[in-house]
């Protein structure tokens, strides 16, 4: 089975439903399976269990997946101090290569539709680009990419979460994180086979 790692950082669940709509789309893809990880909030200990939802993201996860997601909430324009803290402790997968030549791809919520999301999805990239992995984003023949009235760029989905954290995830949002999980799971597959 190729295990696609869906990482994510979500204080409002905007972007662990995004995480839960990429896994869909990995599912869609025959003999892929996605494995939903988080990162601790910043400051919290690195070995506490999170109260509820998948577990803390391992060394093992990265070094066992086929291809990655990355997601985090836009905090001015960057990623959150917790996901940020995640990437800047692994130099040792990045000294071993284990990362290297695999897919991945970022996805990002934001309360604001100006608020970076383009930027905070650029800015997820730099770490996955140092480590070698292969940058997937989303191409414009996907129709929700051109459809949307809420997130969604050609570097990743992204989400419109409204100034009150209220808006839930619309349809095109929705299509657009299963493609990524979709694309991220299909160039996985097509790597193993080679």
């Amino acid at each position: 089975m190729i295990e696609v790692l869906v990482l994510y950082y979500s204080r409002h669940g905007h972007v662990k439903a995004m995480a839960e709509q990429i896994a869909r789309g990995v599912l869609s893809v025959t003999g892929c399976s996605p494995r939903l990880r988080t990162v601790p909030p910043w400051g919290a200990a690195d070995d506490a269990i999170p109260e509820d939802g998948p577990p803390y993201v391992t060394r093992d996860d990265l070094r066992d997946c086929a291809a990655l997601a990355v997601g985090s909430p836009t905090r001015f324009g960057n990623m959150a101090a917790g996901m940020k803290a995640f990437w800047d402790s692994t130099s040792d997968l990045w000294l071993s290569g284990a990362l290297i030549d695999k897919p991945a791809g970022v996805f990002t919520a934001a309360s604001s539709l100006h608020g970076g999301q383009e930027s905070t999805l650029l800015s997820m990239m730099l770490p996955l680009l140092h480590h070698g992995m292969m940058i997937v984003g989303l191409p414009y023949s996907e129709a929700a990419l051109q459809a949307t009235r809420g997130g969604g760029t050609p570097y990743g989905p992204s989400h419109l979460a409204g100034d009150r954290n209220d808006r839930a995830l619309d349809e095109h949002e929705r299509e657009l994180c299963v493609a990524l999980g979709r694309r991220l799971a299909t160039l996985a597959r097509r790597l193993a086979t080679n």
